[in-house]
């Protein structure tokens, strides 16, 4: 299978050229690094969380990339895996902490669904769906998980999305300062996988440039399989093997 295209934001910037040599130097003592709201026209989108957003201009950047329509990946061909560890913290908390729960965030914005419901209902993806909570490693089972789906032909590409928002909830992850490297880096990366070209392990290819990702990127929990895989696709130089099982 191969990555047919790749959308990367995260708080440095569109696509992997954005990302620095070494993310601790950039930061220069800054903890967070934000990923600004996205200017998404349309109604539907008025009460949409920042994450949601965010999720779709992943996409939107993936099919940039690709140079794809939106027809490209619409319909029951398309199968959408989700991934994240923080993407649904800063919903729960504003619902939380609005008074009473009279504010303007509507429940349904406080489920880990949110996100790739909103992605589903945009591009009109109506394939299988997989959601997955957790971090580094669960972004790795993510591409796992959409490499067996095209293994069982239960559709004819995968989406993969994952998004990271921190900025929020930054004084919470403050207090387990010792649990997460330094800086946390809001991120939202999409890549898609078809069928075609030569057997590669999506995991085992992003495990190659896990490290460099970490080194450039910062800290972006679940995003960090992906940007790996966005860099392998970019052709960075890689440490280790690139060839599948």
């Amino acid at each position: 299978m191969r990555v047919a295209a790749a959308g990367v934001l995260t708080g440095w910037g569109r696509d992997v050229q954005a990302l620095p040599h070494d993310a601790r130097v950039a930061a220069n003592g800054r903890a967070v690094i934000p990923l600004r709201r996205p200017a998404i026209e349309g109604d539907r989108f008025r009460r949409a969380t920042r994450e949601c957003l965010l999720g779709v201009a992943a996409v939107e950047a993936l099919l940039a990339d690709g140079d794809l329509s939106r027809e490209a990946i619409r319909g029951s061909g398309t199968a959408l895996v989700y991934v994240t560890a923080t993407a649904y913290t800063a919903a729960n908390r504003a619902f939380i902490e609005q008074a009473g729960g009279s504010g303007t965030l509507h429940f349904p914005y406080t489920a880990p669904s949110a996100v790739p419901a909103e992605v589903a209902i945009e591009f009109g993806l109506t394939g299988p769906y997989v959601i997955l909570i957790g971090a580094t490693d669960a972004g790795q089972d993510a591409l796992w998980q959409g490499a067996e789906l095209l293994a069982r032909r239960a559709c004819e590409r995968v989406l993969v999305l994952a998004v990271e928002t921190v900025e929020e909830c930054a004084d919470l992850f403050a207090r387990g300062r010792w649990l997460t490297r330094r800086p946390l880096v809001e991120a939202a990366v999409a890549v898609l996988l078809t069928p075609d070209g030569e057997e590669t392990d999506p995991g085992r290819a992003a495990g190659s440039f896990l490290h460099m990702a970490s080194r450039r990127a910062g800290e972006t929990f679940a995003c960090a399989p992906l940007i790996a895989l966005a860099l392998a696709r970019a052709g960075a130089p890689r440490a280790g093997s690139f060839a599948g099982r």
